[in-house]
């Protein structure tokens, strides 16, 4: 299954059963992460059921907030991140998720203080651990932050997290660091380089079933062109990608 989540095949559907809480929250990262909602909310349900505390437990919350952020409702997302660090204790690796998911949240509502603060405190756990996710997450937000500031540090954040990505097995991780790059570079007005890694996230997206990395390609591109198809191929992968979340269980907050 982790190959599946955070590894080599992340289009694989179905998905294999499994019997423990881990196996729940691999499935339904992977299932969120092709845009089926439904299925991913299913396996976090049982998750939670079985586990009520803990790293597991924080891990589902931060999950949930993360599909929830993927479909525009940052300020939902934020009880359930806030929910995941209390479970938590300040420490350890579903900590700095869950911190880092309450700087996307802040920052999606414009609350750019608090967005900085979290992603401090996140750093500080991230340095500690092992992971090679985190990291790459860390940078994510950070460029965003930076975007939204209008500070020109977004594309170093953004450069780091490709760099990042390249060392870690998930081919998820690896796409979205191209797509948070391509709107670095379009906030900094390179629209070259961002149509060239916005073309290959499209390209790599269709190739892997991640529908809502997919729409987000589609959508920058929809605004600064694309190298590899026209306008309005553009808008019809985008909307045939909005379409397929709402069949997958998804509501978009814009809708």
């Amino acid at each position: 299954m982790g190959e599946a989540a955070f590894g080599s095949n992340p289009g694989a559907w179905p998905l294999a059963a499994v019997s423990t809480p881990e196996g729940l929250w691999l499935r339904a990262v992977a299932a969120g992460g092709q845009g089926r909602y439904a299925a991913a909310e299913a396996d976090l349900d049982r998750l939670v059921r079985a586990v009520d505390r803990g790293p597991l437990a924080s891990l589902a919350l931060s999950t949930r907030a993360s599909f929830l952020r993927q479909l525009g409702w940052h300020d939902r997302a934020r009880s359930f991140d806030g929910a995941a660090w209390a479970l938590t204790g300040g420490t350890g690796e579903a900590a700095a998720d869950a911190l880092i998911g309450l700087a996307a949240d802040a920052l999606g509502v414009g609350r750019f203080a608090a967005s900085d603060r979290a992603l401090a405190r996140a750093a500080d756990l991230v340095s500690a651990s092992e992971s090679t996710r985190l990291p790459v997450r860390l940078a994510w937000v950070s460029a965003e932050l930076a975007m939204a500031r209008g500070d020109g540090s977004a594309l170093e954040h953004a450069e780091r997290g490709v760099e990042l990505a390249a060392h870690t097995p998930s081919v998820r991780h690896r796409v979205k660091s191209l797509l948070v790059r391509a709107a670095a570079q379009c906030a900094a007005g390179a629209l070259d380089a961002a149509r060239t890694d916005g073309d290959r996230v499209l390209t790599q997206t269709g190739e892997h079933g991640l529908i809502p990395l997919r729409w987000a390609a589609a959508s920058l591109l929809a605004g600064i062109g694309s190298a590899q198809c026209s306008a309005a191929e553009i808008t019809d992968i985008r909307d045939s990608c909005a379409e397929t979340v709402i069949r997958r269980g998804g509501v978009w907050r814009s809708r």
